[in-house]
């Protein structure tokens, strides 16, 4: 039994069938190709529109359905090596990309309709009034006024600026970036290893306590710990470091 539908109802033959898969409650990604077919064709019979552009989108989709409906009936033919597609896949594709643009379309039609039903009050001022400007006596304004009460005024906005500051973050300092070099650190424990002989990792780092600084001179150590100039010794975990130089003859030994 045919359902009488209106041409002017569809925006195209992609509308035609969201139409039909939604009335149907049908799951897009699973459309049933022979029963959304038999719908499809039995509207496109009743119609009676002349303009063949309008008819001949219709059509195309018609064909559409009836391969993909013949390719679902036929028994499959796969390959050896190729995987089995879905005759219906593309029309998917097509039918979700165009419910995301016909609901985006709707959206703005709301938004359009919504903004149409708002009003402006027009500007009802008399020019007389807009255009009053008060005249300041500065006299008048200043008068008392002496530099003591000043005082107390500028006194009163400090106070206020002190009580919205932060008691913690405001004492932050700037986070400053530290530019340590290994080679140039691994030089500079070197030279101080030859003058002090046996030294601590603490009394080496002196006021240099900076994060990057301790880094690099730890790598520096290792580094010189590596290639036989320098030896640790720490007798317990937490306690002190203690670095002892070893002189290098000239011909490679150690002294």
């Amino acid at each position: 039994m045919g359902i009488p539908v209106k041409l002017d109802v569809f925006d195209g033959p992609l509308d035609l069938l969201l139409h039909l898969i939604e009335k149907n409650k049908i799951d897009i990604f699973d459309i049933p190709i022979v029963e959304i077919t038999e719908q499809y064709m039995d509207i496109i019979s009743q119609m009676e529109e002349k303009d063949l552009d309008i008819m001949s989108e219709f059509l195309v989709m018609a064909a559409t359905l009836l391969k993909i409906k013949s390719r679902m009936l036929l028994p499959a033919s796969k390959e050896e090596g190729e995987e089995e597609t879905d005759p219906r896949e593309e029309l998917v594709e097509r039918l979700l990309e165009y419910k995301t643009y016909k609901y985006a379309a709707l959206g703005l039609k709301d938004l359009q309709i919504g903004a149409s039903m708002q009003l402006f009050k027009e500007k009802t001022l008399p020019e007389e009034i807009a255009s009053y400007k008060e005249e300041v006596n500065i006299n008048e304004l200043l008068a008392g006024i002496t530099l003591n009460k000043l005082q107390q005024v500028f006194n009163s906005v400090m106070k206020k600026q002190i009580d919205r500051t932060d008691p913690v973050r405001s004492k932050f300092g700037e986070i400053k970036k530290e530019t340590v070099s290994l080679e140039k650190r691994i030089r500079y424990i070197e030279e101080y290893a030859s003058v002090h002989g046996s030294f601590s990792f603490r009394a080496m780092l002196g006021k240099d306590t900076g994060k990057t600084v301790v880094i690099v001179t730890f790598l520096g150590i290792l580094e010189l710990i590596k290639a036989g100039k320098l030896e640790i010794k720490q007798e317990n975990i937490f306690d002190e470091i203690w670095i002892t130089y070893k002189k290098v003859s000239q011909h490679g030994g150690i002294l």
